[in-house]
């Protein structure tokens, strides 16, 4: 899972990505409102950790523009301890607050708890919403395709055929059984139609469309979507 770490200082971004890593969890940073709301538009974020007081924009300003548009889980930061920050906080759309200093086991701890919540009842179910094969990440919650952390843009059609192989990475669909599922109509001679939303999109998500990592053919059957290793 992908979290976004916002503060303005760098060592204590350092030291958090450190511990969050060492979890397993792929980390991005940032050090100022401005700079994670950028993040949050280009890369999946699954879980942000915002400071208070920051240049450019504070994370108060950035925590509300966050919310008008998504739900990720929020944990907020300050050097501050007054109630008041805690409630302000809270009441802008944090899920919880943590004063500095902080034990960085326990901020962890509560990452995990915060995702656990998050996948368990929240708008983002993991079995069923994100499909991922290497570098290739569909989140059909937020209908967001990234390929190495980069964002893709599809129309809507090459959206519902790359989800429908990446969801089902492995098995080999036939053209018509794409086309069927895709447009939602009986196939007659959709070899044209499905070839070139195939090409499009190979143009989109491979390095070399000439040579795909994710989308192959099956000579004389139809197409896949490779299962890749994580990394």
């Amino acid at each position: 899972m992908n979290i976004l770490i916002c503060d303005d200082d760098k060592e204590i971004v350092r030291a958090i990505s450190i511990y969050l890593e060492n979890e397993g969890y792929q980390v991005f940073k940032a050090y100022d409102g401005i700079e994670a709301i950028d993040l949050i538009r280009d890369h999946v974020i699954h879980l942000i950790i915002m400071d208070i007081m920051m240049p450019k924009m504070d994370g108060i300003t950035a925590t509300m523009k966050i919310r008008q548009d998504n739900m990720i889980p929020l944990i907020m930061l300050s050097a501050k301890s007054e109630d008041y920050d805690k409630i302000l906080g809270l009441n802008i759309g944090a899920d919880d607050y943590m004063a500095k200093p902080f034990n960085p086991l326990e901020l962890v701890a509560r990452v995990k708890s915060q995702l656990r919540r998050y996948t368990t009842f929240g708008s983002l179910e993991v079995s069923s919403y994100v499909f991922q094969t290497g570098g290739l990440m569909i989140d059909d919650e937020q209908k967001v395709i990234t390929v190495d952390k980069q964002k893709v843009h599809l129309t809507p059609v090459q959206y519902k055929i790359l989800k429908l192989l990446t969801a089902n990475a492995g098995r080999v669909f036939t053209m018509e059984e794409i086309y069927e599922r895709v447009w939602n109509e009986k196939a007659i001679n959709p070899e044209n139609t499905v070839s070139v939303h195939i090409r499009k999109i190979r143009e989109k998500i491979e390095i070399n469309p000439k040579e795909p990592k994710y989308l192959k053919v099956v000579w004389g059957v139809g197409y896949k979507v490779e299962k890749v290793e994580k990394y």
